[in-house]
C-alpha cells in the first residue's frame, strides 16, 4: 500500500485529495460535479488498496463496475487548494452489487455525503456475481453482507 492509494483504518478507506485550479469556477469554488469525480477516484484507490484494481477485476474475473444509483447531499463548499478527505466504507455486499457510503470532509467540516450503488457486470454488460475472494477482501470495510 502506498500513500497515493490512501489507507484503510477504523472500517473505512480514506484518501486525501487536493483541490486544484481545474476543479474550481472563477471564484475558486469547487464545481459540484467534481465531488462525484473525487468519490470515483477514492473508490478506485479503495479497490487497489484491497488488492483488486480494476485491471485485475477485468482481466482475471471478467467483471467491471457500473454506477446504478448515486445519491449526493451537499452541505458546504470547498475551495482552491483545500485538502479534502474522502472516506469510503459501510459497504453492503449483495450477490452482484455493492453499496458504498462516502463522505467528503475538509478537516471537521462536512462537505458532502454520497451513497453509491455499483453493479458488477460482465463483458456483455449483464449483471454477474461478485467473486468470493473479492468479497472477502472487502471485509474490513463491510457494514453487512446480504448473501
Amino acid at each position: 500500500m502506498t500513500p497515493e492509494m490512501g489507507i484503510i483504518e477504523n472500517g473505512a478507506h480514506t484518501l486525501p485529495i487536493r483541490v486544484y485550479f481545474e476543479d474550481t469556477d472563477t471564484g475558486g469554488v469547487v464545481y459540484y460535479a467534481n465531488y462525484l469525480k473525487y468519490a470515483e477516484r477514492a473508490r478506485t484507490e479503495m479497490l487497489r488498496c484491497i488488492g483488486f484494481p480494476h485491471s485485475i477485476l477485468t482481466k482475471k474475473y471478467g467483471i467491471s463496475f457500473v454506477v446504478r444509483r448515486c445519491e449526493a447531499d451537499y452541505f458546504a463548499s470547498s475551495y482552491l487548494e483545500d485538502e479534502l478527505i474522502i472516506s469510503s466504507g459501510k459497504i453492503v455486499i449483495e450477490p452482484a452489487s455493492l453499496r458504498v457510503e462516502q463522505k467528503i470532509m475538509r478537516r471537521t467540516i462536512r462537505i458532502a455525503n454520497l451513497l453509491v450503488k455499483l453493479v458488477s457486470v460482465n463483458k456483455h454488460g449483464k449483471p454477474t456475481r461478485l467473486p468470493k475472494s473479492f468479497c472477502d477482501a472487502l471485509s474490513p470495510l463491510l457494514d453487512v453482507r446480504v448473501f
